[in-house]
């Protein structure tokens, strides 16, 4: 997947000459929602299991602009709040869900009931299970035009980064319940994508699945896939075929050798303030350039090194630029190494497309790198990384921002590292 990678990389001279223009007559919309026909859910988010999709990927707040404007932001964060992403699910022996398999309609905090199960029937067997599994079985898709509309070819990287933080935003709406998450990146994508209804007729890939996570046990009872049709359902409006990324995509639906991982994260949040803290989340537009504490650097670090227990765990490079951390050296780091001990403020700023306010003003950069060879798992899990990130530092009032836009060749270099540039992250106050 080099050459998708490389034919996206951002240079000073790239984003100076293909300045992006977009056409707002084609502006897509950011909500898909099946017809009244199909049953529809009212989540209470009092409902623990409810509780899960709500603190997932609910609407949070009504951001307003001038002119009487306003867009509303949700809990989970998305590359120009474009949000791509759609939350699948299937319920089985929860409390508030009937067995069966739902959609979120996130514009009205409604689980459309797509499928009613039967007792020896289910997903699991698409995304690797051999046994029923009781609990909460999600799946995640990506409409696409929703991010190429204004990112072009490049958006296949904010789809997949995005999915990640919808990920991880599950992997923290299950402590509430609780319950850990498994991330499944070795779905059959093919399979769902038919079953659900995205590849019929002239609607193939304008919407197709990515990955899947667990909320759940296993049950010692067998299950049969589960077989359906469901009608396609435009998920964005307009639409604009991008064959870059449908290639990519593609490409990288089927994974190469793979390494599970096992080993469970062991967070703590305690639980009314980590829902305080889920609907408080905002990305950061600038910092102020005041520090943090070398406590709150470690609390951090310990969060991002958590395992991510999945079926394909890439390594992902955790690169460090700090600037800001009271009683710690400024500079480079990597794996909690100090590599270069010098102010790299404005060298960070300049890397993250020249937002200085973000780079520079920020208390701490993040830069993750990966040779990893499965594309779909590796920037998912960077997603997942990044939105770690944001739930810790809004667990501890720190401001966060994601950066999906950067000189990729100049990171490179500046951390003597090959490899791809997946994401970058800045904190601070």
């Amino acid at each position: 997947m080099y050459w998708y990678h490389k034919e996206t990389k951002h240079s000073y001279y790239s984003v100076r000459s293909n300045p992006n223009q977009m056409d707002w007559v084609l502006q897509p919309s950011t909500y898909k929602n099946y017809p009244n026909r199909f049953e529809k859910i009212e989540l209470d988010k009092n409902n623990p299991w409810h509780g899960v999709i709500y603190y997932t990927a609910s609407i949070s707040t009504k951001k307003y602009y001038p002119h009487g404007t306003h867009r509303y932001l949700r809990v989970n964060p998305s590359a120009g709040a474009l949000y791509p992403n759609e939350l699948y699910f299937q319920a089985r022996g929860v409390e508030g869900f009937k067995d069966a398999i739902y959609h979120y309609e996130v514009e009205t905090n409604r689980a459309t009931l797509l499928y009613a199960l039967k007792e020896t029937e289910g997903i699991e067997p698409y995304m690797g299970y051999e046994t029923a599994m009781k609990g909460l079985l999600f799946l995640v898709s990506a409409v696409y035009y929703r991010s190429s509309w204004k990112y072009r070819n490049r958006a296949f990287r904010y789809c997949l980064l995005d999915a990640g933080h919808l990920l991880g935003s599950i992997e923290h709406a299950a402590l509430l319940v609780p319950h850990t998450t498994n991330i499944k990146y070795d779905i059959e994508r093919k399979k769902l994508n038919k079953l659900f209804g995205f590849s019929t007729g002239d609607t193939d890939g304008r919407e197709v699945f990515l990955s899947g996570a667990s909320v759940a046990t296993a049950l010692e009872k067998s299950v049969n896939a589960v077989q359906f049709e469901l009608p396609y359902v435009d998920g964005s409006g307009t639409f604009e075929v991008n064959e870059m990324m449908e290639l990519a995509y593609k490409q990288t639906s089927y994974l190469l050798e793979k390494t599970p991982q096992k080993t469970k994260a062991n967070f703590y949040y305690e639980k009314t303030r980590l829902k305080e803290s889920i609907l408080e989340r905002r990305s950061q537009r600038g910092f102020e350039g005041q520090a943090i504490t070398k406590l709150h650097y470690t609390r951090i670090m310990e969060a991002l090194n958590e395992p991510i227990a999945s079926d394909c765990d890439e390594v992902v490079e955790l690169f460090v630029v700090l600037n800001r951390v009271q009683n710690m050296p400024i500079g480079l780091y990597h794996n909690a190494k100090l590599l270069k001990n010098e102010d790299f403020s404005q060298r960070a700023g300049y890397l993250c497309l020249e937002q200085y306010s973000l780079g520079t003003q920020g208390a701490m950069t993040f830069f993750l790198l990966s040779t990893a060879k499965n594309y779909q798992a590796l920037y998912q899990k960077a997603g997942i990384i990044g939105q770690r990130l944001y739930a810790v530092t809004s667990y501890l009032n720190i401001g966060c921002s994601g950066i999906g836009a950067y000189y990729d060749d100049e990171v490179n270099a500046f951390v003597e590292q090959e490899g791809m540039v997946l994401y970058a992250l800045a904190i601070g106050r």
